[in-house]
């Protein structure tokens, strides 16, 4: 097992002090090496002397994604080309995809992460791991395919594609881990169930991430596989999948926090708070050398803890995600979250975790309309007991969100189904 109990299990004063030395090396790389930086800290009279440790945090400017955008594709990297071994992107279908670099010794780090990250799901060298993530420029295949590597275990990059393919696969091989989207690892779940063949899986765990989901959907994702679902969580700006995941436990996502120091501000103001307090996630990358980042703002939603849990790790852990500062739907002028969607749904019991929003502005009024997927045995039943069920649909959405939906019932596969990160809003304001 790749456990690092010197990083991992060392007391938070020993955490502090490591932190705050690299912090300031960090400090001094970027600002000596990225003019972006060196401009940033100039214009507030800021200098490397001035930070000192992690108790000087907050006199650092934030870095954006459109900071990445704006320096496209090399202005934030803090070495030559000469030493970038790797480069992955973002997409871009929201303007320029933001790239990052990797030097070798970025990619040891990322795999010694992810390998801890697998250790953490009671996954190792003597395990089969499936990489169902898409591999290329997106960071989850080749990252969860190094980490695998790095424990030892035997990797099957399967990528996504042929679901079909993929089961025989992990049934001829005797694949014990997968790692993959939680949407997707649903659909192939439903797909073992047609094809009848539940009692040839081995799997024991599986490591999900690169999208939001909830805990209710992790014990779905258990009861119908018979495993135990981890969260993993990165993205490719601070490093990609294997910043942090949760043990077994299950009580929040344990941060490495020797290499990506941890924060929660307020959204609004900016300003630190407290353990146990809502905010915007802000992480500073310790020892990234391509493109190290201070204070990068994830736009996601979470609290930390910073108490020891007791699996023994010491790391701080962030709580399951609430949603995105920027995936936040403002209708009618309620906030509302699509997790909230999902979690009122599976609530309830009898539908799936598949749904799609639809927010539309008819006559200058905001409109939301659910399409929502429910089991086989609701379409059996007369017309009567579906107008109930969409009913009592409605009236739960209501409680959880806030605001009345017109809900439209789906029969099962009626909604598509994704190999990446699923689709679950659909705003035509946007589009007007």
């Amino acid at each position: 097992m790749i456990w690092n109990e010197t990083k991992e299990c060392m007391s938070r004063d020993e955490m502090i002090n490591l932190q705050s030395a690299r912090l300031v090396k960090l400090v001094d790389r970027v600002y000596h090496n990225v003019e972006f930086y060196r401009k940033k800290m100039q214009a507030v009279g800021l200098e490397p002397g001035d930070i000192r440790g992690i108790e000087d945090l907050d006199k650092l400017p934030f870095t954006t994604k459109d900071d990445l955008r704006e320096t496209y594709p090399f202005g934030l990297f803090a070495v030559p080309n000469s030493q970038i071994v790797r480069i992955h992107a973002s997409s871009g279908t929201t303007g320029k995809p933001t790239v990052v670099g990797y030097t070798r010794r970025d990619i040891d780090v990322w795999s010694e992460c992810v390998a801890r990250c697998i250790s953490m799901a009671g996954l190792g060298k003597n395990d089969i791991i499936q990489v169902a993530y898409g591999y290329g420029l997106f960071t989850g295949g080749l990252g969860a395919h190094y980490g695998a590597e790095k424990m030892g275990a035997t990797v099957v990059p399967m990528s996504t594609g042929n679901t079909k393919k993929l089961i025989n696969m992990m049934i001829d091989f005797g694949v014990t881990g997968i790692m993959c989207t939680p949407s997707y690892l649903l659909h192939i779940a439903e797909t073992i169930e047609e094809m009848g063949v539940r009692d040839q899986i081995k799997l024991k765990a599986s490591l999900n991430g690169a999208e939001p989901w909830t805990e209710k959907m992790r014990h779905k994702i258990e009861e119908k596989l018979g495993i135990e679902a981890h969260d993993i969580y990165g993205l490719s700006e601070i490093m990609g999948p294997g910043v942090a995941t949760d043990c077994n436990l299950h009580c929040g996502l344990h941060v490495h926090e020797d290499h990506f120091l941890p924060e929660i501000v307020d959204p609004e103001t900016l300003k630190p708070v407290g353990d146990g307090v809502t905010g915007e996630l802000v992480f500073s990358t310790l020892t990234k050398e391509g493109i190290p980042l201070i204070r990068y703002r994830t736009k996601d939603l979470t609290s930390l803890d910073h108490s020891t849990c007791e699996c023994g790790r010491t790391t701080a852990r962030i709580a399951r995600f609430k949603g995105r500062t920027d995936d936040m739907l403002i209708i009618r002028g309620v906030n509302v979250f699509p997790s909230q969607i999902e979690s009122a749904l599976l609530e309830m019991g009898g539908t799936t975790p598949h749904y799609l929003m639809i927010v539309d502005r008819v006559n200058n009024l905001d409109t939301l309309e659910v399409h929502v997927e429910v089991e086989e045995r609701f379409f059996s039943d007369e017309i009567r007991a579906l107008e109930n069920l969409t009913k009592q649909i409605e009236y739960t959405l209501q409680q959880a969100i806030g605001l009345a939906a017109k809900v439209k019932l789906v029969e099962p596969k009626g909604l598509e189904r994704s190999m990446g990160k699923s689709v679950h809003v659909i705003d035509k304001r946007k589009l007007d």
